[in-house]
């Protein structure tokens, strides 16, 4: 994988840019400008960033993934991670047949929902699950591969199915490895 250099991370012109932020020179990354990204971040191959996005220190996007921020926002804590193919939207059309949908349609004859999704710390999105607008996933939480997030969780849980629900408690013994690893690489 090649990533851009930081001057060209810089010539892009985000609202924020953290140090040590890798992004794949194959990720496509639109509305740079309300796009920030915190330390040590990195976005890989075939992703595509678009909208209001936050994304924390010490995250992850795997290859092919989309978060699609819109004008609510995705916002991402620190360390959280979406693994392959996992699509994250802030604003979804009406598929009701009431209005109708399409980005090629003025929005006075659709009724989108719009609502921030976001990513509590040490959260872990399993393989080509879809996370909804309007979800928190709470701290902690880990979500199995091809899980459809339409409810926010509750904290540190293991969330499965579609639609997702809890199938038992996470183990909070990451929070030390987490104390430990911050304290040999304090910046």
């Amino acid at each position: 994988m090649t990533y851009l250099t930081k001057e060209a991370l810089q010539a892009m012109g985000f609202k924020a840019i953290g140090e040590n932020v890798k992004i794949s020179d194959k990720a496509s990354i639109y509305n740079p400008e309300i796009i920030e990204i915190g330390d040590h971040s990195r976005i890989d191959d075939f992703c595509v960033v678009s909208g209001r996005v936050s994304i924390g220190k010490y995250c992850h996007i795997t290859p092919m993934c989309l978060v699609a921020g819109g004008s609510p926002g995705i916002v991402f804590a620190d360390f959280c991670t979406l693994a392959y193919g996992v699509k994250v939207f802030a604003q979804s059309d009406d598929y009701s047949g009431s209005t109708m949908v399409n980005s090629l349609v003025p929005k006075k004859f659709k009724n989108e929902y719009l609502a921030e999704v976001s990513l509590e710390r040490q959260v872990i999105i399993g393989a080509g699950s879809i996370i909804f607008p309007g979800v928190t996933i709470r701290e902690g939480c880990s979500v199995g591969a091809m899980t459809l997030l339409n409810k926010s969780t509750q904290p540190w849980g293991i969330y499965a199915g579609n639609p997702a629900r809890r199938i038992k408690d996470r183990k909070l013994d990451l929070l030390e490895l987490e104390a430990q690893f911050l304290k040999e690489h304090q910046e």
